[in-house]
Parts: C-alpha cells; structure tokens; sequence
C-alpha cells in the first residue's frame, strides 16, 4: 500500500497521476520516493509489464543520457559475448518474472500470459536502462545491467528532492 504523500510525490515526479500503485520499491537519499512497485494489471484489467517504476525526473534523464549515449548497444554486445553476464541476466530476467507473479497474486489477479516480457529487453538484450536500473535499486543486486547503469549515471540525480516539497503533502493531519 502506498501512502497519500509518496502518491503525491510520485504524481509529482511524473507530472500526472500514478497507475497501479502498489508501494515505494526504493526512496533516493532524500527521501522521496524514485522507484515504485506497479500491480502488473491495471485497475480497468489492463496488463502492465513493468513491475518496477522509475519515477524520479532526475533518475529518468541520467537513464535516457546513458541511453542517447549509446551504451545500450555495448551491453547487449557484451550479453552476447559473455556467458556469465548472459547467464546472470537471465537470472534477473527469471526473479523479475517471480516477482510480478508474486505482486499480481497478492493484488488477486491472474498473472501476465505467458510470453510477456519482463521489463528492459530481458533476457536477451538491453532495451530500457530505467527498467533495468527500477530493478536494480528496488532489489539490490537483482540486475548486474542495471547497478552498471545506476554506476555509470553518477550521483549526481540522487542530490536533493527532485520535486519541491511543496508539491506533496504534509504527513500529520492539523487539529480543526
């Protein structure tokens, strides 16, 4: 269950409101919340792939920067080449897969057909460096491709609330 403050900020974050939110997955070092947990169905039945959310604008834009730069490529050439990194994927690929069948079965949903893809191109290439690094962050050492990411990105998206903390409400009720 997510909290009225971290749907406020997160709706903040994304600049609408949130989707199927389940809860706060990881919070950045101020705080707010920069990974979210999805329901795997929407509310209207619609499948939602994307277990793990990136919501930070900052985390986004460090993510789409690695993206721009190319090294998606030189990662999904590496799975290529190396067995061990393919084969640690791949084991991300499958606890992703566990846990969004654990996430629709405590929503009481039936799971994502089978065949749906996990998120970020897994197992066999790199697609999307914000799923890989919403998976990395939401479980530590879960996507060798995504600490790489989170590495690669620097520090520099985690200084300081990425929204104004006007934007979200306080979490104590005022005496009427």
């Amino acid at each position: 269950m997510i909290g009225k403050e971290d749907e406020a900020a997160v709706a903040a974050q994304l600049g609408r409101a949130p989707r199927g939110l389940r809860r706060v997955a990881h919070r950045c070092p101020c705080g707010q919340p920069d990974v979210v947990e999805t329901a795997p169905r929407l509310p209207d039945g619609t499948p939602f792939p994307t277990l793990y959310y990136l919501t930070c604008p900052r985390a986004t834009a460090a993510m789409s920067g690695l993206e721009a730069s190319g090294l998606m490529r030189g990662m999904t050439a590496r799975l290529a080449e190396d067995e061990r990194l393919r084969a640690a994927y791949r084991q991300a690929h499958d606890d992703y897969l566990a846990r969004r069948d654990a996430a629709a079965a405590d929503e009481g949903q039936e799971p994502l057909p089978a065949g749906t893809q996990s998120a970020g191109g897994m197992p066999e290439r790199v697609k999307c460096l914000h799923a890989l690094a919403a998976h990395e962050l939401a479980v530590p050492g879960g996507n060798p491709l995504g600490r790489e990411a989170i590495e690669a990105a620097g520090e520099g998206w985690s200084r300081g609330p990425c929204v104004p903390l006007s934007c979200v409400p306080p979490s104590h009720e005022e005496p009427t």
